[in-house]
């Protein structure tokens, strides 16, 4: 008769008569009982012996009830009540020889020919008393409970443990709360990246995405979906820069010396600014205005102001940033953003490229900074962060298209305070994830050390994509961000398998293990680590490389 005696036979009289179908399906048959009672969760007995029977059920979500991650259901009143086991003991005191405590996802309604959970919806309304009979949950009611249920979403792979039900991501949701994919190396993040890239370009050919590649990995990915730009054709202004990136680039002073530089720059910035004939047409401008200017303009008012007698100080300040100055313009590494032929007004078609506006089929721009020389790296995502940014604020009236950020590395450009370095791309980015979805920014964050991400960020996204993680500040800090129905599904993230993730948020309906989907050969970036086996097996061509290699080294090119 079970561990729950004539409670439990009683439950399943019940269940069957209300069913209206013959009984022996393990669905059916109760596998425990409610012990006692929480505002998220519960504490219940398993029976064991119950469990056991169950776990060669040709349904797998049967099959696997009562495991860590597994989800279970209990009946309250005409409907189910939907929980995950967070953890599991052995109890000899208890009906059934083990405990385990659930967190609780949802509920939905019963049919009453079949039994399914339909109808889910998340939180929790009624909760169950002590003694209700828990059962396992099939895998007709996971496909009830993961359905789209008509709003729009992307298919990434299937819910562990079925074979057949989809996970899908709500794309409304997904978006417009943000997101952030996380894994450690190796554990296939950059390929499940381009997977879900992919799959949003072709849900909406028509977007506008862009990310920020710091490796030139995901060229190869979106060669023939999205625009491809790196130092060779991107072409970013250097007017664009508002005063605050201007004084990361120009200026190489600190302390003291830095507060009576920048006010220089910002009086010779402002003037080289006001020659420009759009100044006189708009009026006033300020320093951050982006109004065109010539860098000889600018040279020529720091000698200027340099040569006054009443400056009530030496020529040291003038003299340092002349010379980098003219050490950006002479520098090749450089060009992409210091050449003379970028002082027209092409901030129009600058914005257009970029955003990709219109898409014309191609919704992604990948911008691949890794040609961009290290200490100006930071700075230019700043820039194109800003430019999304205002382009969002100012367009606000003109109710402009949404755009998705996406930042890999994203703990390089906001970074927590220990590792913070005061550059403008982390306070951007942060405003961006803080105030980004009112004006229709998204903003995706992928990163291998979320521990090392600013505070607050990740907070800020809705939706968290959680891969392997190895580091158990890394884990602690997902596991605070996470809500609470996803703690039982947090404790196996060190053991996902590659290419394995748990997803919880408002991007899904429940939070749920998943099995990305295989990515075609030609849709993967370029991140494969390489076979020292098969590269050291064979030898020919060393010379050809070398040169080849020094090349583009001494050319700065690829």
């Amino acid at each position: 008769m079970g561990a729950f005696g004539t409670t439990a036979s009683a439950g399943r009289g019940e269940a069957d008569a209300a069913h209206g179908t013959e009984r022996g399906s393990s669905w059916r048959e109760p596998i425990g009982i409610v012990l006692e009672i929480g505002g998220s969760g519960s504490r219940i007995a398993f029976d064991l012996g119950r469990l056991n029977e169950i776990s060669s059920d040709s349904d797998p979500s049967v099959a696997l009830s009562g495991q860590v991650g597994s989800q279970v259901k209990v009946r309250v009143g005409n409907g189910w009540l939907l929980a995950s086991v967070r953890n599991q003991k052995q109890a000899n005191d208890v009906p059934g020889g083990m405990v385990a405590e659930v967190d609780f996802l949802g509920e939905g309604d019963e049919e009453r020919l079949t039994g399914r959970i339909h109808g889910f919806r998340r939180g929790v309304t009624l909760y169950p008393i002590p003694g209700a009979l828990v059962y396992p949950a099939t895998s007709e009611d996971l496909s009830q409970i993961y359905a789209s249920d008509g709003r729009a979403s992307i298919s990434v792979g299937k819910v562990f443990p079925t074979k057949d039900i989809r996970a899908g991501l709500y794309v409304d949701a997904l978006l417009g709360k943000h997101f952030a994919l996380l894994g450690s190396t190796g554990t296939g993040k950059s390929t499940s990246a381009a997977l879900i890239l992919h799959r949003i370009c072709e849900h909406a050919p028509e977007g506008h995405v862009i990310m920020i590649d710091p490796h030139g990995e995901y060229s190869s990915a979106f060669r023939s979906t999205g625009m491809l730009l790196d130092v060779t054709n991107l072409q970013m202004p250097y007017w664009l820069m508002n005063f605050e990136e201007h004084c990361e680039i120009l200026l190489t002073s600190r302390g003291d010396d830095r507060q009576l530089d920048s006010e220089i720059l910002g009086k010779c910035l402002l003037e080289a600014r006001s020659k420009n004939r759009l100044a006189e047409q708009i009026g006033k401008i300020t320093v951050d205005s982006p109004i065109p200017y010539l860098l000889s303009d600018l040279s020529a008012s720091l000698a200027n102001a340099m040569g006054k007698l009443d400056k009530g100080h030496s020529s040291a300040p003038y003299m340092r940033i002349r010379n980098r100055l003219d050490e950006l313009k002479g520098d090749p590494r450089y060009q992409f953003m210091f050449s003379g032929m970028l002082v027209g007004d092409t901030m129009a078609d600058f914005i257009t490229r970029i955003f990709r506006l219109p898409s014309n089929g191609r919704p992604i721009s990948i911008i691949d900074v890794s040609g961009v020389p290290t200490e100006i790296t930071s700075t230019v995502v700043a820039v194109l962060s800003r430019l999304v940014f205002d382009f969002a604020v100012w367009g606000r009236e003109e109710q402009t298209r949404p755009i998705l950020l996406v930042c890999e590395e994203a703990h390089r450009y906001v970074p927590s305070e220990k590792h913070a370095d005061g550059s403008s791309v982390g306070r951007i980015l942060s405003r961006i994830a803080k105030e980004g979805r009112k004006y229709g920014i998204s903003l995706g964050l992928i990163t291998q050390r979320p521990s090392d991400l600013a505070e607050g960020v990740l907070s800020q996204c809705g939706t968290i994509i959680s891969m392997r993680l190895n580091n158990d500040r890394d884990q602690a800090f997902v596991r605070a961000a996470m809500p609470e129905g996803a703690r039982g599904f947090l404790d196996s993230i060190p053991a996902l398998r590659n290419r394995e993730c748990i997803i919880c948020g408002e991007g899904t309906a429940i939070p749920m293990r998943v099995r990305f989907d295989d990515l075609e050969e030609y849709k993967r970036p370029a991140s494969a680590d390489p076979s020292f086996s098969q590269l050291w097996s064979h030898a020919g061509g060393e010379e050809e490389q070398v040169h080849r290699t020094v090349q583009r080294w001494r050319t700065q090119g690829r």
